[in-house]
């Protein structure tokens, strides 16, 4: 008999648990209280321009593809994707500008440039990272880690040591790179994932092996389109969604969740899954019985940065502008030591500038670019509009000035979002953008976990629990949650 779900948010892990649910014949219904699903990756349209909200990057497509496979389906059912190349580029200042191309023969050569010899590390570097990657991506993230005897394997703890769980992301390339242009190129991927890259297990070089090996893509239309396919198969399995409904209380009579309310109704349940903010759901939703950790336990989490973002609308084509754009013309320690060490607006940012109108003419006018411009912060800093602006100024100044033109003065539409947006519109823990940081001590059953202790049907998803921050990680979290409450149920 099909038993009552329901899903708290339309976010990739609320979504990717609904229509694993609904497939197994659970009568599923998604609460989502944004009036667009995504969570952070909503969009946006105004004046003829689409902006993507959040997530910009599309890693790890085999995750994607595997994601859909699962319903007999396949990613290019619902969106065309284009592999880009360059993948991206990094501006060092002056007129140094690495452009990373996607051939890997190319891939070598750019490397020889920076440092004779060093296209044989790579291939050892990356062969490495591979294993990492098909080890971490195939065994440990499908894990929901309720316990450390899930990891209690030979297999499993003989690949630890081969994961390099504790060596530093930052020994590891400096064991073998010199070259600290290339070693920048190699951290960057890990400065997202809550600490610096000498706190963070060598492990995560998997993250260059997605990057640099499985390449950059992009859904034409938007990163939009992987929502708007995941509500569709959603719906097709069955599960219904609500947008613009707040929940209000979950009912737990008993030690079981009988009943959610929002401000709209109230909707008997089996079980209940929580993809929305997990600190939020258990502080501010459920009662001091039935939470699992207190404020001062959620207090003391490292969390990944929070981000000041601008959507700019530009009445003309940019030069000397790539699809991705990191800039990293300033200190880029001390920009990651004011981020996780000291946390302060930094001194000195780094950016980054997304461009998607320079592959997808169809999310700008013609003759127009849609730019999106992040700077990754510490979580929980003041955020005014005095600042906004203030670093508005200091990074489109530099941007002008690397790319050699005026831009400030063709904006026509100009959106900024911080710190007190992450936390109105999705009630995000400290402002948090990214969520819980992927150090050591909040590695897989270290993290918060995936099933309540004091609530028998409740369950949890998304990026403050297993196994962690990013689209992939919180879309493989809804397939893993889904497998937890359907065995819970059948039980």
């Amino acid at each position: 008999m099909a038993k009552r779900i329901i899903v708290i948010g339309a976010g990739f892990s609320g979504l990717s648990a609904a229509a694993s649910l609904a497939k197994e014949g659970h009568d599923v219904l998604i609460l989502e209280k944004n009036e667009v699903a995504g969570g952070r990756a909503r969009k946006f349209e105004v004046d003829g321009f689409t902006f993507d909200m959040g997530p910009s990057w599309y890693w790890m497509p085999d995750v994607f593809e595997n994601y859909f496979n699962h319903f007999g389906k396949k990613t290019s059912d619902y969106y065309e994707l284009k592999r880009l190349d360059p993948s991206y580029q990094i501006f060092f200042g002056g007129d140094e500008i690495m452009e990373l191309p996607a051939k890997m023969s190319e891939l070598e050569q750019l490397f020889e440039k920076y440092e004779p010899g060093s296209s044989q590390q790579l291939r050892k570097f990356l062969a490495e990272a591979k294993y990492k990657y098909e080890v971490g991506m195939n065994e440990f993230v499908f894990k929901p880690s309720h316990s450390i005897m899930e990891f209690a394997d030979t297999r499993v703890l003989k690949s630890m040591f081969r994961l390099q769980m504790m060596t530093s992301m930052s020994k590891h390339v400096r064991q073998l790179f010199k070259n600290e242009k290339l070693i920048k190129l190699l951290e960057f991927p890990v400065l997202f994932l809550g600490a610096t890259p000498g706190n963070t297990p060598a492990m995560y070089s998997l993250m260059n092996y997605a990057d640099l090996a499985l390449g950059t893509w992009y859904p034409m239309g938007g990163m939009h389109k992987i929502v708007e396919g995941m509500v569709q198969l959603a719906k097709d399995q069955g599960a219904k969604l609500q947008l613009g409904e707040t929940v209000q209380q979950v009912v737990i009579p008993n030690g079981h969740a009988k009943k959610v309310i929002t401000d709209k109704g109230e909707y008997e349940c089996d079980a209940v899954v929580g993809a929305a903010d997990y600190h939020h759901l258990e502080q501010h939703i459920l009662k001091p019985e039935h939470r699992r950790y207190n404020e001062s336990y959620w207090q003391k989490r490292t969390m990944a940065p929070s981000s000041l973002l601008f959507y700019l609308g530009v009445d003309k084509k940019l030069n000397n502008i790539h699809h991705h754009n990191l800039f990293f013309d300033e200190d880029f320690d001390l920009h990651a030591q004011e981020i996780y060490e000291d946390p302060k607006w930094p001194t000195k940012p780094l950016f980054y500038v997304c461009a998607p109108s320079v592959t997808d003419s169809s999310v700008a006018p013609e003759g127009k670019e849609n730019i999106f411009v992040l700077i990754p912060l510490a979580p929980g800093l003041e955020d005014t509009e005095e600042l906004r602006e203030k670093y508005f100024h200091i990074v489109m100044e530099r941007l002008e000035n690397q790319t050699g033109q005026d831009i400030r003065n063709n904006i026509i539409y100009k959106r900024s979002f911080a710190h007190k947006d992450f936390e109105k519109d999705y009630n995000a823990f400290r402002g948090n953008a990214y969520g819980l940081a992927n150090t050591l001590l909040q590695t897989a059953f270290l993290k918060p976990k995936m099933k309540s202790k004091k609530v028998k049907n409740l369950f949890y998803a998304g990026q403050l629990t297993t196994p962690g921050p990013g689209v992939p990680p919180s879309l493989i979290s809804g397939q893993v949650v889904a497998n937890e409450v359907d065995k819970y149920l059948k039980n």
